[in-house]
């Protein structure tokens, strides 16, 4: 199953990425953002690895390169609040029904038994930006849970 952005909605999108900055010493040339974009989309919805990407789109780690880039210029949270004010604009949003919803992203098959698990790696930049977006929209704060077992100290090797 194809489905790709309209081009309405990426005419909303691309007024909001971020132009990057012109390279001194020139370079090879920026990957399309719409076709990153799209491959970045992909991802998201089928839950395959990057490194599964069909060809039709950039180079998976041009996409998840893009991916953090555009995380850390607050890209997602500006997408986010530019399409909830564009549906409340048209009145498609019912405020008097919000819940709240966990993100969570399948388990990959295939993974070595002593990958390090997620607790001791730390968070994915994912989880700090769906918390950031949650946070910033809620005027509420959660209680915040803190593990003693989680802070043993490792013994020198």
């Amino acid at each position: 199953m194809k489905v790709e952005l309209t081009d309405a909605q990426w005419a909303r999108i691309s007024r909001l990425i971020p132009k990057p900055k012109a390279k001194p010493k020139g370079g090879r040339p920026r990957a399309d953002d719409r076709a990153v974009m799209e491959g970045i989309l992909w991802v998201l919805r089928s839950g395959a690895r990057w490194r599964d990407m069909p060809d039709r789109y950039p180079a998976y780690a041009t996409c998840w390169r893009r991916l953090g880039e555009w995380e850390r210029a607050d890209l997602w949270l500006s997408l986010w609040r530019a399409f909830l004010k564009d549906l409340d604009e048209a009145q498609q949003l019912d405020w008097s029904e919000a819940f709240m919803d966990g993100t969570f992203a399948p388990a990959k098959k295939g993974a070595t038994a002593s990958a390090k698990h997620a607790r001791v790696r730390g968070q994915s930049l994912w989880y700090w930006s769906t918390a950031r977006v949650f946070l910033s929209e809620c005027t509420f704060r959660l209680p915040i849970e803190s593990s003693r077992s989680s802070r043993k100290k490792r013994s020198p090797k």
